[in-house]
């Protein structure tokens, strides 16, 4: 059986490569990775059913007609501008698929709110999949501009959490 680590590591080199689909099976295991208009991986025991644990949408293309903005809309003019603000800041990514939690438990204060200083070290939530609760870091210092995602909400493998403007 995999562990959570080594399918992260499967995830990031098929994403590297130019690799469309890649299929592992071992021990009544079996991991199935495409990345054709979406990157999906399935988790499969001969005990359990079908559990989905990565669904990650690819990168907006450019020259796609749907993705231009219409000229005439004031929202969609100001919605560039966000994210030229947004290019200078540190963006803190999920490792993982799972569950996003502010604090360590529900009386507990969040770990990071808006305008709070962070070192690269600096515990600012938790991410719980598969029953484990991993602890996600800063990675740089500096001030939290913004959380990106709610208490309990589920989070994808490389889905923004925080912008942080680095010191």
């Amino acid at each position: 059986m995999l562990k959570i680590q080594e399918i992260r590591e499967l995830i990031k080199l098929i994403d590297k490569s130019s690799i469309n689909e890649f299929k592992y099976e071992n021990d009544g295991s079996k991991i199935v990775l495409k990345k054709n208009e979406a990157a999906t991986v399935t988790y499969r025991t001969e005990e359990a059913p079908v559990q989905p644990v990565v669904t990650q949408a690819p990168p907006a293309r450019e020259s796609a007609p749907a993705a231009e903005p219409v000229k005439d809309s004031p929202e969609v003019q100001q919605e560039p501008k966000a994210e030229e603000d947004d290019s200078n800041l540190h963006k803190v990514v999920s490792p993982m698929v799972g569950t996003f939690y502010a604090a360590s438990s529900p009386e507990d204060p969040p770990f990071v709110k808006p305008g709070d200083k962070v070192s690269k070290d600096s515990v600012v939530c938790i991410i719980e999949a598969m029953k484990l609760f991993n602890e996600i870091e800063a990675e740089v210092n500096g001030e939290i501009v913004k959380v990106l995602v709610e208490n309990g909400q589920l989070v994808e493998y490389g889905q923004p959490l925080f912008l942080v403007k680095a010191e």
